[in-house]
């Protein structure tokens, strides 16, 4: 059989529940590590459930005790270190605990170049064809980090609870404050609290009964001498 049908034919996810150390980079100087169990897995990729949020396009390194035969590369070291595209980030909140279904896409022995200057990037595949190879130049491209959402925005004033989580997933900072603008993917709020872009937070809206984690892409000072955040929705639509 071919090495073309091999790969092919190993497709198919396997439902190998293995340990693995997933870290992640939201900022320069901030960064944190989860073990958890993957769901599911295959050469090219890997379902697992986190504690914490992170977003379609983001990279996280891996650390799997993967089989021999399902490693493209290092198939002597004891644990397999590859690093991993988010294609997939769905949140399920119960009364107990909040938890992330991930789907990720394994992308290569290295990050982009691009990464170590700006970790918070997303990036897209440039074709769904591809197996891990040794640079992940050759399979992604970094996405552009201005705000590509053209929708209208209404301008006015809702309720939010901001929280910060820290390394571990607690809320070690929280403001309520109101949004100055809204749609349904994006929203600028006022706040006090220095939080850079790149960092995920988690904003509860007691008046409309929901609760949505949001991406800091950008923060600004208004003419009022007042600080904003400029946020997008990644696990929810806002209902407006």
């Amino acid at each position: 059989m071919s090495e073309e049908r091999n790969w092919k034919r190993i497709r198919e996810r396997l439902a190998l529940h293995l340990p693995v150390r997933v870290q992640g980079r939201e900022t320069s100087d901030f960064a944190w590590s989860e073990m958890t169990r993957l769901n599911n897995v295959t050469p090219f990729g890997a379902g697992f459930t986190l504690k914490r949020p992170t977003e379609k396009g983001r990279l996280l390194f891996m650390t799997i005790p993967m089989p021999r035969q399902l490693r493209v590369f290092d198939h002597l070291e004891d644990q397999y270190r590859i690093w991993a595209i988010v294609r997939y980030m769905k949140v399920r909140i119960s009364n107990t605990e909040t938890a992330f279904d991930v789907g990720v896409a394994f992308i290569g022995k290295r990050a982009p170049a691009s990464y170590a200057k700006e970790p918070w990037k997303r990036y897209d595949v440039l074709t769904t064809e591809f197996k891990p190879t040794t640079s992940a130049d050759d399979i992604v491209i970094p996405l552009p980090s201005e705000d590509r959402h053209n929708e209208t925005r209404h301008n006015i004033a809702v309720d939010m609870k901001v929280e910060v989580l820290d390394v571990e997933g607690v809320v070690v900072e929280s403001e309520h404050t109101v949004t100055e603008n809204i749609s349904r993917k994006v929203a600028t709020l006022f706040t006090t609290l220095q939080v850079p872009p790149g960092r995920f937070i988690r904003l509860t809206s007691e008046q409309h009964g929901i609760t949505a984690f949001g991406a800091i892409r950008a923060r600004s000072t208004g003419a009022d001498g007042v600080g904003r955040i400029h946020v997008e929705f990644i696990d929810r639509e806002w209902p407006l």
